[in-house]
């Protein structure tokens, strides 16, 4: 019974995953008949992915509804109804950062930059460098909602920070770091993370779970900005000494 139970609304779901890629795949066909042409066995392995992809959305969305956001509620409601609920924000930092390890948009990222550029920006320094943003993130996210502190106050001041390591960096990189901070609003820190935040907003008297658990995800936008945007900075120091260097010699 258990286990039935895990698979109320399955039906529901399933039908949003259809709907979200059947735009995709009608597409994909569109493609392969006027354009591709691709020949059927290679064809059919794309469809054979088609459907795995299709029920292993279905199967993570459903373990998302069932599993990731009741315990991330449950576990900021409890936290955040401790007179010591400052403890949030050293805890807000490891799940922001052991979230980021596992989520499965950040890895195929990382797989991209490591081929694109050859190895030579190393994709496990992009994985640590937004875990490490993430992480700082959800604890400012947590001290926020403990305090009270107007988002406004953080996004302001990063923003303008991420427009001036701008100017001190590669394009390459500025255009990584934007990217990281779409992937890491993906669905293991959406589901989780944010379902932590309102769970905390709801335990904590005078807080908008609305509000505070939907501004923590612009915060998990940004923060992989700064990191890759400083991480680009270093690179591009160490490549004008290594320049230098090679002048001198």
């Amino acid at each position: 019974m258990i286990v039935l139970s895990l698979f109320d609304g399955f039906v529901n779901t399933l039908t949003e995953v259809a709907i979200a890629l059947a735009p995709l795949f009608v597409i994909v066909l569109f493609f392969q008949r006027f354009v591709l042409h691709l020949p059927g066995r290679k064809f059919a392995h794309i469809l054979i992915g088609f459907v795995f992809t299709f029920f292993g959305i279905a199967l993570f969305l459903q373990g998302v509804y069932q599993g990731f956001i009741p315990i991330g509620q449950q576990i900021g409601i409890t936290l955040g109804e401790l007179s010591y609920n400052w403890i949030l924000i050293p805890i807000g930092f490891i799940l922001g950062f052991t979230a980021i390890l596992a989520e499965p948009t950040v890895h195929v990222m990382i797989d991209q930059v490591d081929n694109v550029t050859s190895g030579s920006i190393p994709g496990p320094v992009i994985l640590y460098c937004i875990a490490i943003g993430v992480a700082v993130s959800v604890a400012l996210a947590m001290a926020r909602i403990i305090y009270g502190i107007p988002l406004a106050y953080i996004l302001i001041p990063g923003y303008i920070l991420a427009f001036f390591l701008m100017r001190y960096t590669s394009e390459q990189f500025i255009s990584i770091s934007f990217d990281s901070g779409v992937v890491a609003t993906g669905p293991m820190t959406v589901s989780f993370i944010m379902a932590l935040a309102i769970g905390v907003a709801t335990a904590i008297e005078g807080r908008d779970p609305v509000l505070e658990g939907f501004g923590m995800i612009s915060l998990v936008f940004l923060a992989p900005i700064l990191t890759i945007l400083a991480l680009g900075v270093i690179f591009r120091k160490l490549s004008q000494f290594d320049d230098d260097e090679n002048a001198e010699t």
